[in-house]
């Protein structure tokens, strides 16, 4: 019998964020897709199969807040763990948090960090 393993969905315009993130993702035993824009991630066959999300906040187009709006929109309820290097200040984060996201990480972040969140996410 197959287990299926979670799948984590990451949306940022940082090819480097693309690469190394889900490398790190699957180390923590979590299947993982990787999306340049919102747009991608929307049109995707993913999206009905993501279980949770990892948001670049600043994006060109779709920003990672505005993607969420169109989620919670749409009825879709996947929990978001929104990414930033914009909001270097704690204060910045209560903005980002009024929707009940899981976390605001500041990048650079470390492994830890994502694994504890990656955690509270499917506790």
């Amino acid at each position: 019998m197959t287990t299926e393993r979670a799948l984590v969905s990451v949306v940022d315009n940082d090819e480097s964020v693309r690469e190394s993130l889900p490398d790190l993702i699957r180390i923590f035993g979590y299947d993982v897709r990787a999306f340049s824009s919102a747009d991608k991630f929307l049109d995707s066959e993913w999206l009905s199969r993501t279980n949770c999300l990892i948001l670049d906040v600043a994006m060109p187009g779709i920003s990672g807040p505005e993607l969420e709006e169109e989620l919670i929109r749409r009825g879709d309820q996947i929990p978001v763990v929104f990414i930033t290097t914009a909001h270097k200040d704690e204060n910045d984060r209560i903005p980002l948090m009024q929707n009940g996201e899981v976390a605001c990480l500041f990048k650079p972040f470390s492994d830890v960090a994502l694994q504890e969140t990656l955690d509270r996410v499917f506790a």
